[in-house]
């Protein structure tokens, strides 16, 4: 126990304890107490007697220790005052508590002594009664749940911008798409009016564009030798024939190679 007592030896000239007037009241306890918190809980000693009279000694004889509740140390503050000629003495008895368990619990009354010449003065305290509770989960269940709202708006946030991009993705891949597509049409309308060698050439760059868009590479050749382009081989063949020699075609030559070519690019139009 940690104290600061008063070193008085109470002898027979000790003022007796029935000449003064003693007063015992605790302090208010904690608002909320849970379950293995720590708390203090505190008596106050005070009694009155004329000045120049020999102090008195408050001993305490009991503990705090109840069920639910156990006492892990007691210090003792002490102060004192003259007041109207008399001294005014206060000691302060300060019990450190853990609370065991939850429920309603009781501070038993605590009791004290005051030796004098005439055997020790005993009284004590008045019980207290309060409740223990369980430590809530409420706050973190809070913290977590904000947490998690923060989480969530941002994930929506994420996934709206990404669905965002994908469309405005697609939408660019599908006006290249159309773009592409218009320009294998007007071919076909090109068939029969058009020089051949021109208008093989023409159709080679539809077909570029096509193979870059889809393997990153417009080298058609490269694309047939590493098997990327499977039944391409005589189409390529009339690329290279219009780029290194060329001549003029019948109109249904071109046209059974703009056929061939739409099988191969998946496109699908009537005749």
């Amino acid at each position: 126990m940690n104290s600061d007592t008063l070193n008085t030896v109470v002898d027979s000239s000790a003022v007796e304890p029935v000449q003064i007037g003693i007063s015992v009241h605790a302090s208010p306890l904690p608002s909320t107490i849970f379950k293995d918190d720590t708390f203090e809980y505190r008596v106050n000693v005070t009694w009155q007697a004329p000045a120049g009279q020999s102090a008195v000694l408050v001993v305490p004889t009991g503990s705090a220790n109840a069920k639910g509740i156990t006492q892990i140390g007691l210090r003792e503050e002490h102060s004192q005052a003259v007041q109207n000629g008399n001294s005014v003495s206060n000691t302060q008895f300060v019990y450190k508590l853990v609370a065991d368990d939850s429920g309603n619990v009781s501070i038993p009354s605590l009791r004290f002594q005051i030796p004098s010449a005439n055997g020790p003065f005993e009284f004590q305290s008045e019980s207290v009664s309060f409740r223990v509770e369980e430590h809530s989960n409420a706050p973190f269940f809070a913290v977590f749940g904000a947490l998690a709202l923060v989480i969530l708006v941002g994930v929506c946030i994420f996934l709206q911008k990404r669905k965002k991009r994908s469309e405005e993705t697609k939408k660019a891949k599908q006006r290249e798409d159309d773009a592409l597509l218009e320009e294998f049409l007007l071919l076909k309308k090109r068939i029969a009016k058009a020089e051949s060698r021109a208008w093989l050439l023409d159709l080679e760059k539809i077909c570029k564009s096509w193979a870059t868009k889809r393997y990153g590479n417009d080298n058609l050749e490269e694309l047939v030798k590493s098997g990327s382009l499977e039944g391409w081989e005589s189409l390529i063949e009339e690329f290279a024939h219009a780029r290194y020699g060329g001549g003029n075609r019948d109109a249904f030559q071109n046209k059974e190679t703009w056929k061939l070519a739409a099988k191969l690019l998946n496109i699908e139009e009537d005749e």
